[in-house]
């Protein structure tokens, strides 16, 4: 599998993962708002560090550039596989709403695979 299509799967886990466990635990943001956001952060979390430590295992140079670019790419793919469920489908909320609520906590996914690409980078720099 070449590292295009890793990252695309890996991105599609990203998404897929968190929005799964929201539709399961959806009834607790009714009753527990905060209890619920605090879940999906961490959820989302988990799932990009356990996808960022597969993608990096075949990784050998450029890990800044890598976890940039994985991380980006995955930032843009939940933000693109949610628009038909949160600004037109059954869960629909305004565009504002939604970068307040869910977009910016997307952020943390560039975050930290670009922390991983930092620690790589350094950890092989200091390797040699």
């Amino acid at each position: 599998m070449t590292f295009k299509r890793r990252a695309f799967f890996l991105g599609l886990l990203v998404w897929v993962v968190p929005f799964l466990i929201g539709l399961i635990s959806f009834p607790i943001r009714e009753l527990w708002r905060a209890l619920f956001e605090s879940i999906m952060a961490l959820v989302l979390s988990v799932i990009v560090v356990i996808s960022a430590s597969i993608y990096f295992k075949q990784i050998e140079y450029k890990h800044l550039g890598e976890g940039i670019s994985i991380g980006l790419l995955w930032f843009a793919m939940c933000i693109v596989f949610d628009i038909p469920f949160f600004l037109f489908g059954p869960m629909k909320m305004s565009l504002k709403d939604y970068a307040a609520d869910i977009g910016l906590t997307y952020v943390m996914i560039p975050t930290i695979t670009t922390g991983f690409g930092v620690v790589l980078e350094n950890f092989h720099l200091h390797r040699k």
